[in-house]
């Protein structure tokens, strides 16, 4: 099988997807620069031009019911470069898309909108540029949300959500867009609600999204010469989750992590580690850990923004901590955004 980057596997979905179905179209901020969306426009733009790439002026709100409205024919593919900026759209989501169908009982089909957000930090770009709304989404029935880690699942989970007819969103961290790994040729879905092992253990549970996938994978090989193994769980949606991938997990090493990109309260991590409260709380060896954001906005300074983010250093800390052990001198990990140039 082929190796691709995350950025390149997104593409190749577009092209393929809109190859396939001329009523789908690109839309968003900038898909037609010369940039392409960190790359993930650009071969769509050569391929379909203005008529099926339209760039779109800064109007979140605007952009998203103008595509929930043509959805009636249509399936737009939404691009924000900026998911900060995606809770202007937040209304024409939640209070059309994602209630349509229980509004007309079903019988009138979905609202088949794709929205892509792209999140993550760089050099200290403060509190509107920093954050990742995933868990905010996720909180509204009718929506399905995605935050995939690998370039596999970036490509399928965007072929699943164009071909389907449920209103999408994926969550895109802009630091996994250089992540290289096997992609098939094929415009093959990846279904929605299904995790994976992204990295089999016994000893330790990491639930993670997103970025934390990629960290959470970091942290379980610094930790292997200290004799604990860890096991990766990708959720890879977080509406619907799955619920039964987390408990057989946690049933098996009897100690759960939950590291996010976003915060602790009200959001992913706290609804990992209810769902594992309410069904296999008797697995557990000792209390949850939720590796987060701090509880605070982004500050604007590089320095502190890199010591605001968790990674893979404060997943090995908190796994160490479960299995009773003090980090001594176990050596520091890069950071994941070392060498990040912008400019966004």
């Amino acid at each position: 099988m082929r190796t691709l980057t995350y950025g390149q596997a997104i593409s190749e979905a577009t092209v393929q997807c809109m190859e396939r179905d001329e009523r789908i179209f690109v839309a968003g901020e900038g898909v037609d620069d010369v940039g392409g969306t960190f790359g993930t426009t650009k071969d769509a733009y050569a391929r379909f031009g203005p008529a099926r790439v339209i760039d779109m002026p800064n109007s979140e709100n605007a952009t998203a019911g103008f595509a929930i409205g043509a959805a009636a024919g249509h399936r737009p593919l939404l691009v924000h470069l900026r998911a900060d900026f995606m809770f202007l759209a937040l209304d024409p989501l939640v209070n059309l898309a994602a209630k349509w169908r229980y509004t007309y009982g079903g019988d009138k089909g979905g609202v088949p909108v794709v929205t892509r957000g792209v999140v993550g930090r760089g050099w200290g770009q403060g509190a509107t540029h920093s954050q990742s709304p995933h868990a905010t989404f996720a909180h509204y029935a009718g929506l399905h949300v995605a935050t995939p880690a690998s370039p596999a699942d970036a490509k399928g989970l965007l072929v699943q959500a164009l071909t389907g007819d449920t209103p999408v969103v994926l969550i895109e961290n802009r630091n996994l867009y250089p992540l290289t790994g096997e992609v098939p040729e094929e415009a093959v879905p990846v279904p929605f609600g299904v995790g994976r092992i992204a990295r089999p253990g016994r000893d330790v549970t990491v639930v993670a999204a997103s970025l934390m996938v990629h960290e959470a994978q970091r942290a379980a090989e610094q930790l292997v010469p200290r004799g604990i193994s860890v096991e990766v769980v990708d959720v890879r949606s977080l509406r619907p989750l799955d619920e039964g991938i987390i408990c057989e997990s946690v049933a098996k090493t009897g100690r759960l992590v939950v590291a996010d990109t976003s915060w602790a309260r009200y959001g992913f991590a706290a609804e990992v580690a209810a769902v594992v409260a309410e069904n296999v709380p008797q697995a557990l060896l000792a209390p949850v850990r939720r590796v987060t954001l701090p509880d605070s906005p982004a500050p604007v300074s590089q320095p502190l923004e890199e010591a605001y983010h968790p990674g893979a250093d404060s997943i090995a800390d908190a796994c160490l901590s479960l299995c009773g052990e003090a980090r001594g001198d176990l050596p520091a990990l890069a950071d994941v955004t070392a060498g990040f140039q912008g400019p966004f």
